[in-house]
C-alpha cells in the first residue's frame, strides 16, 4: 500500500512535485490545498479571508484533514497537503518536505494566482503564521520538523525538473526498501 506526504508551506512546489510523483508511479492524486480554495470560493471568501475564517472554525481543518485520512486508507495515493505528513502516520508513509525560500513561494504565488506582489507577501505571511499557530494548537505539532521526513528538497536550489527528478528518484529508493520490509 503506497502512501507519499507531500509537505511544505505555500508556494514551495509540492503540488508540482506531487503531481509528478502521482503521474510517475500511477499514484491517485489528492490535494488538501485544492480542496481548502474550493472551500473558500463557496463560501465567497478570498484565501486570506477564508484562512482567518477557518482559525475560528476547526470543523474546516478537521474535515480536510479526515478527508486526507480516509484517502490514505485507501492507499495508492500522493497526498499534497500541509499536515498529510503527520495525519496519516500510523501508514508510515513516504514523507517528503518541499521548501522554498519566502521571496521564491511569495513570486510563484503571484504567476499562480495572477495577484499583485503585495497581496501574494500578505498571503504568504499571514498563512505561515496562522497555520502554525492553529496547527500547533488543534494538534499539538510543531509544523514540518525536520525529524518528521524522509527527504526534504529546497526548491529554491534546484529547477522545477531537478525537484521533480530528485523526489521521483528518493521514491523509488523508498518504495523498495519499503517492499522489501515485507
Amino acid at each position: 500500500m503506497t502512501i507519499i506526504a507531500i509537505s511544505g508551506p505555500h508556494g514551495a512546489g509540492k503540488s508540482t512535485i506531487a503531481k509528478a510523483i502521482a503521474r510517475e508511479f500511477g499514484l491517485r492524486y489528492i490535494s488538501a490545498g485544492e480542496i481548502f480554495r474550493k472551500k473558500a470560493k463557496e463560501m465567497g471568501m478570498d484565501i486570506i479571508t477564508f484562512t482567518q475564517y477557518v482559525n475560528r472554525h476547526p470543523e474546516i481543518d478537521n474535515f480536510i484533514d479526515q478527508l486526507m485520512l480516509e484517502e490514505a486508507k485507501k492507499g495508492t495515493v500522493v497526498l499534497d497537503s500541509q499536515l498529510a505528513y503527520w495525519m496519516v502516520r500510523e501508514f508510515n508513509p513516504i514523507r517528503i518536505l518541499i521548501v522554498a525560500r519566502r521571496e521564491d513561494r511569495i513570486r510563484r504565488i503571484m504567476e499562480r494566482e495572477k495577484i499583485p506582489y503585495e497581496k501574494a507577501k500578505l498571503e504568504v505571511d499571514l498563512r505561515d503564521e496562522n497555520e502554525k499557530e492553529r496547527f500547533k494548537r488543534l494538534y499539538g505539532i510543531e509544523l514540518w520538523n525536520p525529524r518528521d521526513f524522509h527527504l526534504i528538497i529546497n526548491t529554491s536550489k534546484f529547477s522545477k525538473i531537478e525537484s521533480t527528478k530528485i523526489a521521483i528518484c528518493a521514491c523509488k529508493i523508498l518504495m523498495k526498501r519499503i517492499k522489501n520490509k515485507r
